[in-house]
């Protein structure tokens, strides 16, 4: 089983790459709204294609209100 921080560097790397930005310039505690200039429509973007690479769903529930990456890997590592 991957542990957080593994969970926590594969979200930032989907997330470099999807939104061709270079990866270290994103940090686990980033808002990624604001740190990816994204809006809600965008951000849902991002969280269905980690569903994808993860396999797993996540309710709107577990993720409204969650700005920043750290608490999105732990929100997905509870589901893996």
């Amino acid at each position: 089983m991957k542990t957080l921080e593994q969970t926590t560097e594969e979200i930032l790397g989907l997330a470099a790459r999807h939104f061709k930005i270079p990866r270290e310039e994103l940090a686990p505690s980033d808002d990624f709204y604001k740190k990816l200039k994204i809006d809600s429509l965008r951000a849902l973007e991002l969280i269905t294609r980690l569903e994808h690479h993860f396999g797993i769903e996540l309710p709107d529930y577990e993720v409204q209100g969650v700005t920043d990456f750290r608490t999105l890997a732990s929100r997905i590592q509870a589901r893996l």
